[in-house]
Order: structure tokens, then sequence, then C-alpha cells
């Protein structure tokens, strides 16, 4: 598994160099051409064939030179690059807003990042990047996720950005989700160095739909050997319902005492007046 790009990307890559490790900077061969790279994690033999020649190929260990040139590309080719682009942006008055440049190891190509509202005829600046930059010239649009992933390290819990250390694809987050978990909606607080929901809300929702499925919906009638009332509330991860009985008391019980249940009725609100918390008496 090699990272790489300006994008974070990771891959699976095939190669017949053994010794190997976890952090070696390598040279690879993927869909887009040569590139720079770091093996985050060594696989084991796969039975898939490849080609010679074929993208996600590791060609070498990366040299002392190519550490150099990665270097120069990174420190003064892209910082020019990236300053001619942006006054060649503002002469054509072109809408967009020029967030990163990639500059391809091999040199044959370049990767033009930006945001826009709305779509753009990029020819006239095409040309004149091609033409002062001598490389093929690739214009991509990204959203604010990838933008974050671009330019931001690390997020409110103090870790490096999930999207930039291990995520591989950036799934959509729902607020069903934020809700189900009980997440605060403070919007400042659920919310990513990107400003949409923060990615860590979808990896234990399955859990939390799992353990909810194993509650009685609000407005059921559930029985336990001691007593007996209406599903106001639960709580998903301690597995504990909150009933009202007949006689109005508001009762907590062990979702595991529940030994028979009726088809719910309408959900309830729970009352203001009545937050009395207590548990069937044995």
């Amino acid at each position: 598994m090699v990272r790489y790009g300006i994008l974070t990307a990771l891959g699976e890559f095939h190669t017949k160099i053994e010794g190997l490790k976890q952090g070696d900077v390598v040279v690879i061969r993927s869909n887009r051409g040569i590139e720079f790279g770091e093996i985050v994690q060594v696989l084991g033999e796969t039975t898939k064939e490849f080609k010679e020649d074929a993208p996600d190929e590791i060609v070498r260990l990366a040299d002392d030179n190519d550490k150099k040139k990665h270097a120069v590309i990174e420190e003064e080719t892209v910082p020019g690059e990236r300053k001619y682009c942006q006054k060649k942006i503002q002469e054509l008055k072109v809408p967009m807003k020029l967030i990163g440049i990639e500059h391809l190891f091999d040199e044959k190509k370049i990767i033009i990042y930006y945001i826009a509202e709305k779509r753009i005829d990029f020819r006239e600046l095409v040309k004149d990047l091609a033409r002062e930059f001598h490389a093929r010239i690739e214009m991509k649009q990204i959203g604010v996720r990838d933008e974050a992933r671009m330019l931001a390290f690390y997020q409110h819990c103090g870790r490096e950005l999930c999207c930039r250390s291990f995520l591989k694809n950036l799934d959509p987050v729902a607020m069903k989700m934020a809700k189900r978990q009980k997440a605060t909606m403070d919007p400042a607080k659920i919310s990513g160095r990107c400003g949409k929901l923060m990615c860590c809300l979808r990896y234990e929702d399955a859990v939390y739909e799992e353990l909810k499925n194993n509650l009685p919906k609000k407005g059921a009638l559930v029985k336990t050997e001691k007593c007996e009332g209406e599903v106001l509330d639960y709580e998903i991860l301690s597995q504990n319902v909150l009933i009202e009985t007949k006689e109005g008391n508001k009762l907590t019980i062990s979702a595991k005492d529940i030994i028979g249940q009726k088809n719910a009725k309408q959900p309830v609100k729970l009352s203001k007046k009545k937050n009395c918390q207590s548990t069937c008496k044995k």
C-alpha cells in the first residue's frame, strides 16, 4: 500500500523488488504517470497478474538523486508554477479559486486543482500554462472536502485528518448518524475542517444501528417480570429503556429484562414535568 500525490491517495502497487518495508520512499507508476510515494503497508503476495510497464507498479526504491529531484520540484518548481498560474488566472479573469498544483515526478504532467461555482472555459488558460511549462496540463475541480485534505493537517481531536492519513474514499456522512449517536448538534463540534460532518461519525454508526434494533420503538408497550409500561425513550449504548407505567411513574429498565412487547403507537414526547428516573422495584 502506497500513499502518493497531493491528495494523499492510497493505492495497492505490485513490484518484484524484495525487502521493501513501511516508511520506504519509492518511485511508482500510477495511471497518471511516474510519481513519488511512501509505503504505508506491505501486503502479502497476490494471484493477480500484472503486465510489464502497467500502472500500479513500484518502479524502484528512491535513491538520493530521486529525493533531491523531488525536493526541488516541491520547494522550487511548484511555488513558481503556482505564482505564474495565479497571475494568469487574474489576467484572464477566470472565475475560479486556485487550491493547489501537483507537478508529477516525470515532469510530463501538471495537475491544477481548483474550486469554482460553475462550468469554466479553460482553453486560453491551459494554452498559456502548457506553453510556459512545456507539460501536459490537467484541470481538476474539487470540493471542500478535498480542499481540506490538501490544505489542513489536524482535526479538533488533535490527530491528523483521517482523509490525509488513511481514508481512501470520502463516503457521505448523514445527519442521522450524529442524531443516532446523540452527538451534540452544535455544527462547530460535529463538523470537520472541511465544514462538512466529520468522517468519524461513520466509524461506529453500524454498531449504533445494530444496538438500536435490539430496543423497542418509542410508544411500544413493554412488559417485564416486575412491571409494564409505554416506552418513552431509550439509551442505545447502555441498552436501557425509559417507560411510563399506568400509574404515571417513569422507570428505567434494562432491555434484556423485557419479556414481551406490543406494536408501537405514535411516538410520545417526554414530559418536562415528570423527569423522575428510577428503576423497577424488585
